[in-house]
C-alpha cells in the first residue's frame, strides 16, 4: 500500500502535473494540500478519470485538502480538526481507506512572526497534538500526512542562515512537532534515512532554490505504531519539482506491507 502526500499548490492550475505524477508513481492513497479551490471547483471528473475516488474540503483562494484513493472510496471520519468550532479554514480531512486511518493536514505557515498568524499556528498544533493522541489511543493503524510547515531540525534544511526568523524554524514550532513524535508517532522519512540528510520536499520559487538544491523538509508522514510496524520504504519524488509549471513541493510517500 503506497500512501503519498503532495502540496499541489493549486489543483486546477497544476492538474496536468498531478495526473502525470499519478500515472507514473501509481500511489494507492494521496493526501493533497493547498487545493486553492472551492468544493464546487474541485476537478472530481478528472480525478475519477485518473482512476481515483476522492473526498475533499475546499476553500476559496487558499488552503483546501483532499484524500484520493484508487483502492476503494475513502470513508470520511472527520472534516475538521477538533478543538475550535469557529475555525473555518480548510486544513484537515480524515478518512478510512484500505484499512488505514489517514489524516490529511495543511498546518498553518505562521508568518510573519511574532503575531496573530504565528499564535494561530501554535494553537493549531496543540489541537493537532490533542487529536493525534486520541488516534494513538484507538490502536488503529493511522497516518498523519501533509504539509506541516515545520522544519524539525537543522538537518532538515540546506542552510538555516537566512531562515532564522521564519515561523517554520522557530523553537515553538519545533517543540510542538517534537511533542507529537514523543507521543509515539514515527517520522517515516527520518526512519528511512536515519543517518543521511533526508530528502528535501520543498524548494522556493525564487533565488534559484531548485537549481541550487536549496531545499527544506516540511512535508511529513507520521505513522502510529500499528502503521510503523508495516513500513517497508519511504521517499520523495523530487523530479516532480523540476517539471514545467511545478508546485514548489515534491510528493513524499511511504509503502506499507
Amino acid at each position: 500500500m503506497k500512501i503519498a502526500t503532495f502540496n499541489i499548490n493549486g489543483i486546477n492550475t497544476r492538474l496536468a502535473n498531478l495526473r502525470a505524477w499519478l500515472e507514473a508513481a501509481e500511489p494507492d492513497v494521496v493526501c493533497l494540500q493547498e487545493l486553492k479551490a472551492t468544493d464546487a471547483q474541485f476537478p472530481d471528473k478528472a480525478v475519477r478519470e485518473a482512476g481515483y475516488d476522492a473526498v475533499w474540503k475546499g476553500e476559496h483562494r487558499w488552503n483546501g485538502v483532499a484524500i484520493l484513493s484508487r483502492i476503494g472510496a475513502p470513508v470520511v471520519t472527520r472534516r475538521e480538526l477538533p478543538g475550535e468550532p469557529a475555525d473555518a479554514q480548510s486544513r484537515y480531512i480524515e478518512a478510512a481507506v484500505g484499512g488505514v486511518l489517514v489524516g490529511c493536514l495543511y498546518l498553518p505557515n505562521g508568518n510573519p512572526q511574532p503575531g496573530p498568524k504565528f499564535d494561530y499556528k501554535l494553537a493549531w498544533m496543540e489541537r493537532l497534538n490533542a487529536h493525534a493522541a486520541t488516534l494513538l489511543a484507538s490502536g488503529a493503524p493511522a497516518v498523519l500526512a501533509g504539509d506541516y510547515n515545520v522544519v524539525p531540525t537543522e538537518a532538515d534544511i540546506y542552510n538555516s542562515r537566512s531562515w532564522k526568523k521564519d515561523a517554520l524554524l522557530q523553537p515553538g514550532s519545533r517543540a510542538a512537532f517534537a511533542r507529537l513524535l514523543e507521543q509515539g508517532w514515527t517520522d517515516a522519512l527520518r526512519e528511512r534515512f536515519p543517518h543521511d540528510p533526508p530528502p528535501w520536499t520543498f524548494w522556493q520559487y525564487f533565488r534559484q532554490a531548485w537549481e541550487r538544491d536549496a531545499g527544506l523538509r516540511i512535508d511529513h508522514l507520521l505513522l502510529s505504531p500499528a502503521a510503523a510496524e508495516r513500513l517497508t520504504d519511504a521517499g520523495v519524488d523530487r523530479d516532480v519539482r523540476g517539471a514545467e509549471k511545478a508546485s514548489d513541493h515534491a510528493p513524499a510517500w511511504i509503502t506499507l506491507d
